[in-house]
C-alpha cells in the first residue's frame, strides 16, 4: 500500500486550537483521523486528543497487519473514545463532559472504509470529481435531507449538532465502505473551520486541480481569510492513494509484519495509556451492549 499525506492545522481567531489530526499505519493498513473539540464544553482539545489516541490504540491492537473487520473496528473505536470521555469527566469531577466530533478513514489493500460523528467531514475525489462526502449530524443537514430546509436557516443552525462524542446519550456513528480505490483517488478530512468558510465546489476544485501539497495550504488560507478575525480553527488532512505500482510513493512495505508507525501523539498532561486489558474490556462492553440492543423485542 502506497499513499501520500499532507496535513495542516491553524488556530484562526480562537484563543486555542481544539482540533487534532493524525494517521498511523501497519504494513497493510492505514488509519487517518481528525477530531474537532467542541467549544462551549470543557477541554475540547483534550476530547479531540483522547479520541485520536483511542482510535490509534485499538488500530495498533487489531491491525496485525490488517483489520479483520474494518467497519466493526471503526464503530468500536469511536464508541471506545466516547466511553473514555465519559470516564475522564467522572475522574476529574467535571460538571460537564468534554465533547468532540470525529471523522476517520481506514485504507486497507485497495479499499476504503470510513466513519464519522458530528460535522467533521470526509471528501473523496476521483479524477477530479466528488465521489462521496459525509453528511453532517446537524439539524440543518437533516432538514435538507428530509426536504424541510427553510431559507436562511443554515446561517443560524449550521453548527447545531444532534450527536457528538462525550454527550450524555449514545452517539450516532455513521459508517461507509468498502469502496474500491483507484490510483490517484484523493481523500480529504477537515473540521468545520474549512467547509464552513468554503463551498464544496471550491474545495473540490482546488483538490482536483493541484497536488495535495499545494491544494491544502491554499484551501486553509482561503478559509482563514473568509472567516475573518473570529475564524474557527481550520484543520485539514489530505491523502492521495497511489496504488501498488507507484514506485516513487511512500510505502508501508518498509515496515515488517508487526511494524506500526503513527503521528498521533499523546499530550503530556493528558496522555491516555490504554493497555491490552483496558482495550479488551471496552470492546467487550460495547459489543455486549450492541448484542443486547439487537435482541430487544421491537414495540
Amino acid at each position: 500500500m502506497k499513499f501520500s499525506v499532507f496535513q495542516v492545522s491553524r488556530k484562526g481567531g480562537r484563543e486555542k486550537n481544539e482540533d487534532r489530526m493524525g494517521y498511523c499505519y501497519t504494513r497493510e493498513a492505514g488509519l487517518f483521523a481528525l477530531a474537532d473539540g467542541m467549544g462551549g464544553h470543557p477541554e475540547g482539545e483534550v476530547a479531540a486528543q483522547k479520541t485520536l489516541q483511542a482510535l490509534a490504540a485499538l488500530f495498533q491492537r487489531e491491525a496485525r497487519p490488517q483489520l479483520a473487520e474494518p467497519q466493526r473496528y471503526l464503530q468500536d473505536a469511536v464508541l471506545i473514545a466516547h466511553q473514555q470521555l465519559l470516564r475522564y469527566a467522572i475522574e476529574k469531577g467535571l460538571s460537564d463532559t468534554p465533547r468532540t466530533t470525529v471523522v476517520a478513514c481506514v485504507m486497507q489493500g485497495d479499499q476504503a472504509f470510513w466513519a464519522h460523528c458530528g460535522d467533521s467531514r470526509l471528501y473523496l475525489l476521483r479524477e477530479g470529481k466528488l465521489v462521496a462526502r459525509t453528511r453532517d449530524h446537524s439539524y440543518i443537514e437533516l432538514a435538507e435531507a428530509l426536504g424541510r430546509a427553510t431559507p436562511g436557516a443554515e446561517r443560524f443552525n449550521r453548527n447545531v449538532l444532534f450527536t457528538c462524542l462525550g454527550s450524555p446519550g449514545k452517539p450516532m456513528v455513521d459508517t461507509a465502505g468498502p469502496l474500491l480505490l483507484e490510483p490517484g483517488d484523493r481523500l480529504l478530512l477537515c473540521s468545520d473551520g474549512l467547509w464552513g468558510n468554503l463551498s464544496d465546489d471550491e474545495i473540490v476544485a482546488q483538490l482536483a486541480e493541484r497536488t495535495i501539497a499545494d491544494a491544502v495550504p491554499e484551501l486553509v488560507e482561503r478559509a482563514l481569510r473568509n472567516g475573518g478575525p473570529r475564524c474557527d480553527n481550520v484543520t485539514v488532512l489530505a491523502v492521495e492513494w497511489e496504488g501498488k505500482g507507484e514506485l516513487d510513493a511512500p510505502s508501508t512495505q518498509e515496515l515488517d509484519e508487526d511494524g506500526f508507525a503513527s503521528t498521533i501523539q499523546g499530550v503530556a498532561d493528558h496522555r491516555v495509556e490504554m493497555d491490552e486489558s483496558e482495550i479488551e474490556r471496552e470492546v467487550r462492553e460495547i459489543r455486549d451492549a450492541i448484542q443486547r440492543a439487537a435482541k430487544k423485542p421491537k414495540p
